[in-house]
């Protein structure tokens, strides 16, 4: 039945609501990342400044490497070579696991799934001495391979959970048409399931990828001068005495970047990824 103009103008209004409500932290980060510091502690506070100042950006981008605003250059560095590193390892550790887990059947799958669940669920904190005494002992402290290893042990069950389920929903007959044709299961996995599962797949590197870009507990402990990655490159910004906010901002505003633009690139693949674990078949 067709919806009534007063129910597709109630849709279209609460859509408007909670993108408002979204985008406001945003647009706000934007508005102060330009206004002069002196404006952003005045009263009453001018949502739209006066004078624009691009100082912060400037700094930041071609700042020296001794301050904290040169050194968030190498931060993005780290972050990108840290992200990386993990959606790739996460993926290909946890692209045969999943397959194993959704496709073939053995004694304790399911005990064995809800193992590696039982270490996403687990709080960080709850990780961090053994994982410091361990890190220290292989001498990976402050380095982007000890960060990759870490971030790998909550990714990678994050990623068995996500392609598991989604490989659960391709028909098993896809599979077993391609073993009568003569190919192996790692034949079938790369030729049929990889392609259906498509996706699936880039919403899961997607996800995977923003959750090593944003996390910050595990850099800040992890990390002193060399590996640090954006998150901890932006809280050195804050004073002992005072705070830049519009320097927070305009770090927070080139961090978000890759981000958007991986969720852009991948915005027709995600809500596939996503929607077709609710229908099986």
């Amino acid at each position: 039945m067709k919806a009534s103009k007063r129910f597709q103008f109630f849709i279209h209004a609460a859509a408007v609501v909670v993108s408002l409500v979204i985008l406001a932290p945003f647009l706000w980060m934007v508005t102060a990342s330009v206004t002069p510091p002196g404006a952003l502690t005045a009263r009453p506070y001018h949502w739209i400044p006066q004078h624009l100042d691009f100082s912060r950006y400037t700094q930041i981008l071609h700042g020296h490497g001794q301050d904290v605003a040169g050194a968030f250059r190498n931060s993005v560095v780290n972050s990108t070579i840290v992200a990386t590193g993990t959606v790739v390892l996460s993926m290909a550790v946890g692209l045969f696991g999943a397959y194993a887990f959704a496709m073939l059947r053995f004694r304790f799958r399911r005990a064995t799934m809800m193992v590696f669940l039982a270490t996403y669920m687990l709080p960080p904190i709850a990780l961090l001495v053994p994982l410091y005494l361990t890190m220290s002992a292989l001498g990976l402290l402050d380095t982007d391979l000890g960060l990759i290893i870490i971030y790998c042990s909550y990714v990678t069950p994050f990623v068995l959970w996500i392609l598991s389920n989604y490989f659960v929903t391709i028909p098993a007959e896809l599979e077993e048409a391609a073993r009568v044709d003569g190919c192996s299961r790692m034949g079938a996995l790369f030729r049929v399931i990889l392609p259906a599962a498509r996706p699936g797949l880039f919403a899961t590197i997607m996800f995977a990828f923003i959750l090593a870009w944003d996390e910050f507990l595990y850099a800040l402990i992890f990390t002193s001068t060399g590996a640090k990655t954006i998150p901890v490159a932006i809280a050195d910004f804050t004073g002992r005495y005072s705070t830049d906010f519009g320097l927070v901002a305009a770090g927070g505003l080139i961090a978000s970047v890759p981000p958007v633009l991986l969720a852009i690139a991948f915005q027709r693949f995600v809500v596939g990824g996503l929607s077709a674990g609710a229908v099986k078949g």
